[in-house]
């Protein structure tokens, strides 16, 4: 290969990274720990209903 050539590699990523890096003013922002509330919550809640199935 040349040293004129490009392989269009590093250089056609680069538009994705700098697309994926940019955060959005829209975008929906949640706290990690109310995920993580969440899903003790709808866990007990999943046990809470296979105890009342039995």
């Amino acid at each position: 290969m040349s040293s004129g050539q490009n392989s269009g590699g590093l250089m056609s990523s680069a538009g994705l990274v700098r697309y994926f890096d940019a955060e959005d003013r829209n975008a929906i922002r949640i706290n990690p720990k109310t995920i993580f509330a969440f899903g003790v919550f709808f866990g007990v809640f999943i046990m809470v209903l296979n105890f009342l199935a039995l």
